[in-house]
């Protein structure tokens, strides 16, 4: 780490006059993994204890109507890394049933060719580092070219998971990866072994039908044994930079691992140069952590034991900052990448995944408050006035266009979809700059926000299952297309304002403002339309596992090592 982050320091520096980088705040990113609003006490918790995440509210700025671009990881940490909504970067697979990538060997990723806020950074004199979650690709043609990682993107360091955290890390806790299909191939596999075991007791069929059978055999257990029984190999692993150091990685020293960030600031505290961490924790996504100095000891399970080993973390990185007399010049930031996963459950660990309170959905349910309203807290004492709370729309997105203000970076820049949020932030405006959001399940457009009030237009909605339920228990998401969806003609149309909970649709008869809303929303419906036109990045063939791509420690396909943790 000293040798990695001792070259940051030179990094484009000649860019940059050392008198410019010095004026520039640092950036400490925080962003949890399927946290639901609920799960918070700043934001209305009170069985669950955050504290620190708590003393971050109290000391800066609540977000209350802070929305994430998309309901799931990848296309939502894509819109939160370059300002754009995921569509614009082809971050969103097109028209399937699959939203994220799916393989670290896969092809898909955010292309090489975009700009996040990292990069724009580097530029402007800053080390930059990320420690944790990436889960948007890494390589493109072949193993090794690393198209798509986070050195690529604008971080000088990384260390962390290339991939993203699941349950197929942990034996016993089930396959999140194309668990229909596994099911497929594996039924496959054992009807063509029983064909075969049939002929070899029935020679009068002829022998010579015994030798394709055996290889269609082989053939048939590879495609199905090879990607999938594998995966703890090909997906769970970590990496420092662009090499492969524990595969597949030890899941109980996870956390204490990834709690190394507070290195980082340390490295820059005597330094001219400012720097940027953004900290992308494993928690709270399933499966979940079993820390023994947390087990046991919330309210709810082993889902809050989790959360409270999260804040505690959040606690030791503002803690080192504070104690290196950084804060008044370090602006931080608290979120998640989206809402809980209310599927998530099981009779032995109990809910696992979040709660998103009094929000209706969660995790994949497309433009439901519950899965894309998240906690946004920003503190930077002398700057931002502390206990604030800013009740106006704001998106993830916002942080790039907020980051590059701060770096004082005016070079012209591509199509954006966040805004500049410091006007709010101190105080200077009251309106939000969002007029509207437009908000994704998949690559349709599920739902439009028009702040004015605030208004929210469903044109379709998912089929929750078993009926009466409050999420999609039966396929485990939801799903945004077909028999899954319900169209409405005309569409559902909630106020936000008076219904946060979107439990009584307006009509023509209780709001007078009705046809409008429907009006203005379809005009800016295609205004944003005509702003789209790139292509879905993430295809099937994109995204299934190839193994030319796939990041390997030792020799292919024999890839296993262990990081030296002493």
């Amino acid at each position: 780490l000293l040798t990695v982050c001792g070259c940051m320091l030179n990094s484009d520096w000649s860019r940059v006059s050392g008198e410019e980088v010095s004026n520039k705040p640092n950036f400490v990113l925080m962003m949890v993994d399927d946290l639901g609003i609920g799960d918070v006490g700043c934001y209305g918790n009170d069985t669950i204890r955050t504290p620190n995440i708590d003393r971050l509210a109290s000391e800066g700025v609540k977000l209350t109507q802070h929305i994430a671009a998309a309901p799931l990881c990848t296309p939502s940490r894509a819109a939160f890394m370059t300002g754009r909504y995921a569509l614009r970067s082809g971050s969103v697979l097109s028209k399937t049933t699959r939203h994220v990538l799916l393989f670290v060997g896969g092809s898909g990723g955010l292309p090489p060719g975009e700009t996040t806020f990292a990069k724009r950074l580097q530029q402007q004199g800053y080390a930059t580092g990320l420690v944790g979650k990436w889960h948007l690709g890494v390589n493109c043609e072949h193993r090794g070219d690393h198209c798509h990682h986070p050195n690529q993107h604008g971080f000088s360091y990384f260390y962390g998971l290339p991939f993203t955290f699941f349950n197929d890390c942990v034996p016993g806790q089930g396959s999140d990866v194309l668990a229909d299909l596994q099911q497929t191939l594996q039924n496959l596999t054992m009807m063509l072994g029983v064909g075969f075991v049939t002929l070899v007791n029935v020679i009068l069929f002829g022998p010579w039908l015994l030798v394709p059978l055996f290889f269609l055999c082989i053939l048939a257990t590879a495609v199905w044994y090879v990607p999938f029984m594998l995966l703890p190999t090909w997906n769970c692993i970590i990496m420092r930079n662009r090499e492969v150091i524990e595969q597949p990685m030890t899941v109980e020293t996870l956390p204490q691992r990834l709690a190394f960030f507070d290195s980082f600031p340390r490295l820059f505290r005597n330094a001219d140069q400012p720097f940027l961490l953004f900290f992308s924790l494993a928690h709270v996504h399933t499966p979940l952590f079993k820390t023994p100095a947390f087990a046991g000891k919330s309210r709810h399970g082993r889902y809050g034991d989790t959360v409270e080993e999260m804040d505690w973390i959040i606690g030791k990185l503002t803690e080192t900052v504070d104690s290196l007399g950084l804060a008044n010049n370090t602006l931080m930031y608290f979120t998640s990448d989206h809402g809980g996963h209310l599927e998530d459950s099981s009779l032995a660990t109990g809910q696992k995944g979040g709660w998103n309170g009094i929000y209706k959905g969660g995790k994949a349910m497309g433009g439901w408050e519950g899965g894309i309203r998240v906690p946004g807290i920003f503190r930077w004492p002398g700057r931002l006035a502390a206990g604030s709370v800013v009740d106006e729309p704001t998106s993830l997105m916002d942080l790039y266009p907020t980051l590059k203000y701060l770096a004082k970076d005016t070079q012209p820049d591509r199509q954006l979809d966040g805004y500049n949020l410091m006007p709010l932030l101190e105080g200077k405006v009251g309106r939000s700059e969002h007029e509207f959001m437009f908000h994704y399940c998949g690559v349709y457009l599920n739902a439009v926000r028009w702040r004015d009030s605030v208004f929210k237009v469903h044109f379709f909605t998912p089929n929750f299952s078993p009926p009466g339920a409050g999420g999609c228990y039966d396929t485990g998401v939801c799903l945004c297309h077909g028999e899954h969806v319900t169209h409405h003609t005309p569409p559902l149309v909630y106020d936000l304002f008076r219904d946060p909970s979107e439990s009584r649709p307006l009509t023509p008869d209780t709001e007078p403002r009705y046809a409008e809303i429907l009006e203005q929303t379809a005009k800016a419906v295609e205004r944003h339309k005509s702003t789209l036109g790139v292509e879905g990045q993430m295809t099937w063939n994109k995204i299934l596992w190839r193994p030319w791509l796939q990041p390997c420690c030792g020799t292919f396909p024999f890839c296993g090592c262990k990081e030296d943790t002493t």
